[in-house]
């Protein structure tokens, strides 16, 4: 994490670990001694709490450590405070039609709706009460459009207080240096193969300042070759450890080797789960 970079936005396909790095990227930013927001985008976060071994996440900001806030965005709430903030409304009308009506255009309009969820990250951004925002973010069938919500409302709506705010939210999402994508995956054919066609997409599309690839759960080459493995269930499992390993190899050739993450064995709590993956992205992030 350099010194420019303001917001990791952290994706991945269900079941990769995606909330794991997350919160293992805002523990080691802590650490750096750097003010960090861990936020989560969708659902309750408890994932992301989980993770950080902290109570269930509400939407106002929550130091739950000097240094260390958490938040989780609600929709409802997002869509009133960016009535007022980004839209301007008057505090007494944000609970009244006006909020009904455009929760209505919201549920309808999918980029309304993205961009309310977005906005409320990249406020918190903007206000720069925070060295950095990470975000727990839907996974990557979703991801590409509430990264492309901004744009879109700017390619709808031709002038306006809302086209300027999507504007400096585009431009936030998209500044080289500032915005981090990291794509959580495995080394296995679904998640590569999702992960792959991401990074295509996102290509084409020039949406995010910067993507890093992390894949997780690598397991590590064993000293012994094949032909001189011990009987009995130790050699049951050295064989099946290469065969996996084997396999982990043919899908790592199709991703770009950025970040790899080691296979953590054991019974561990995820908050144990996070803090061990901070100790190595400590080792390997700038």
């Amino acid at each position: 994490m350099t010194d420019e970079r303001r917001l990791v936005i952290v994706s991945g396909k269900g079941g990769v670990g995606k909330s794991a790095v997350a919160a293992s990227t805002a523990l080691t930013a802590h650490r750096r001694g750097a003010r960090v927001l861990a936020l989560a985008m969708s659902g309750d976060g408890g994932g992301l709490a989980a993770h950080l071994g902290v109570p269930p996440l509400e939407f106002e900001p929550r130091e739950d450590r000097p240094g260390l806030s958490t938040s989780v965005v609600n929709r409802s709430k997002a869509l009133v405070e960016y009535l007022q903030v980004q839209v301007g409304l008057p505090p007494i009308m944000a609970f009244g039609p006006a909020v009904r009506a455009f929760d209505a255009l919201a549920s309808a309009a999918p980029a309304v709706r993205e961009i309310v969820t977005m906005g409320k990250v990249l406020w918190e951004v903007k206000r720069e009460v925070w060295d950095l925002v990470v975000v727990d973010a839907p996974p990557t069938g979703q991801i590409g459009s509430y990264l492309r919500a901004a744009r879109s409302i700017t390619e709808l709506v031709l002038s306006g207080r809302i086209r300027e705010q999507a504007a400096w939210m585009e431009h936030i999402l998209a500044e080289p240096g500032a915005t981090n994508l990291t794509l959580v995956t495995l080394a296995e054919e679904l998640p590569t193969s999702e992960t792959v066609e991401a990074l295509t997409w996102l290509r084409k599309e020039e949406v995010v300042g910067e993507t890093t690839v992390m894949t997780n759960r690598l397991l590590p080459p064993l000293d012994h070759a094949s032909a001189n493995l011990p009987s009995g269930r130790a050699g049951d499992a050295a064989r099946l450890h290469l065969s996996l390993y084997t396999e982990q190899q043919r899908w790592l050739d199709r991703l770009p080797p950025d970040i790899r993450l080691p296979y953590l064995f054991g019974t561990m709590t995820p908050t144990e789960v996070s803090a061990l993956l901070a100790d190595t992205l400590e080792e390997v992030l700038p």
